[in-house]
């Protein structure tokens, strides 16, 4: 990976601190520890406990042309609020193609109210598939007719902060650009008024394939890609039969031989409300409906699932990540103690000591 420097993380911890690679050689200080950098396997360095409040990178290709995919339905009560904060982006050369899924309110109305404000060449409506969201923003990853450097998926009921685009564009940018790229974030939690009410979960763990297996890491509403991450989605394809678009992106890009880059520092202000389609992973509740999907074989059947749509790509994968899958399915079926030593050396974690104890609790009832 090119320009990528070696930054040491440390925190008050009996374990000394150890490298892990930062895809920004331009930051230091508090900016270099507020982002999280892997593209090599099982490297396990102690990072930050907070995220950091640091400077945002600037832009090392200000002309960076981005398309922000915006999938909507029935999204008009705070769509507005979405589109104002896109329109107030640091980062002014972007252009938003939202897909609607056959809304029946008023959100079709009101992507038109502003594209006569904009103006075509900045917002274009497309019709989406109207077979859920995650085929919804598949079909605007895989469209033909999008071309960009940059590709940022978009909610239509979060606000953006202003510097979003501008900063996850540095970071993408002093990467590789012939590798795939993935950045996300930590999101802030609003409620229905605009109200911070926390923020989600803070993962201490690197990126990578071996997590990518049995977690999603960030948010697809934080998430923005290079052209080569994209295209590993237009070879998968849109009708890849996946759970959800965000888990789909990490897979692909961990697992052929591409840089994730996970920023501590939030860049979206992520709205919950009563008709969210996922909330936020954070509480018991939200954990306790997590052991619900995992034992009604939900976790299970998302997995079986990612192991058919990588079928196109088997051979992107890079050689340990190969091995790597082939163990992690063959150990899925093996009998109890064979299973539990099998998926012990592959190495798969979550990022969390209460995921990695529901995980091993799930391998116990061949769960996962």
């Amino acid at each position: 990976m090119k320009n990528c420097s070696m930054r040491y993380f440390a925190v008050f911890q009996k374990n000394p601190p150890r490298p892990i690679k930062v895809c920004n050689p331009h930051a230091t200080g508090v900016a270099a520890r507020a982002t999280c950098v892997t593209r090599t396997k099982r490297i396990m360095p102690t990072m930050p406990t907070i995220p950091a409040d640091g400077p945002t990178p600037q832009p090392s290709q200000s002309s960076a042309h981005a398309a922000i995919l915006l999938a909507t339905l029935t999204g008009e009560r705070f769509l507005s609020q979405q589109l104002d904060s896109i329109a107030s982006q640091s980062h002014v050369n972007w252009a938003l193609w939202a897909s609607d899924d056959a809304s029946g309110d008023g959100t079709r109305a009101t992507l038109e109210r502003y594209r006569t404000q904009w103006g075509p060449e900045r917002l274009t409506i497309l019709a989406g598939p109207v077979r859920g969201f995650v085929a919804n923003f598949l079909s605007l990853a895989c469209h033909p007719q999008i071309d960009a450097d940059y590709f940022a998926f978009c909610d239509q009921d979060d606000i953006w902060e202003q510097d979003k685009l501008a900063r996850a564009l540095a970071h993408l940018a002093a990467c590789d650009p012939a590798q795939p790229a993935l950045y996300c974030s930590r999101t802030r939690l609003i409620d229905e008024v605009g109200v911070t009410i926390g923020f989600s979960p803070l993962f201490a763990r690197p990126p990578g394939f071996e997590n990518a297996l049995v977690q999603s890491l960030a948010g697809g509403n934080t998430m923005v890609f290079n052209r080569s991450a994209r295209a590993l989605l237009m070879r998968a394809g849109a009708g890849a039969d996946v759970i959800t678009h965000d888990w789909w992106v990490y897979l692909l890009v961990s697992g052929c031989g591409g840089t994730v880059i996970y920023d501590l520092r939030p860049g979206t202000y992520y709205r919950q409300h009563a008709h969210n389609l996922i909330g936020s992973n954070v509480g018991w509740r939200a954990r306790i409906m997590r052991i619900r999907l995992m034992f009604e074989g939900q976790f299970r059947n998302a997995i079986d699932r990612h192991f058919t749509a990588f079928g196109p790509l088997r051979a992107q994968l890079s050689i340990d990540n190969q091995r790597l899958f082939e163990q992690f399915y063959r150990a899925r079926s093996l009998p109890f103690w064979q299973r539990l030593r099998a998926l012990r050396r592959c190495g798969v974690y979550r990022q969390t000591s209460l995921g990695n104890i529901g995980l091993w609790v799930g391998a116990w009832f061949n769960k996962i």
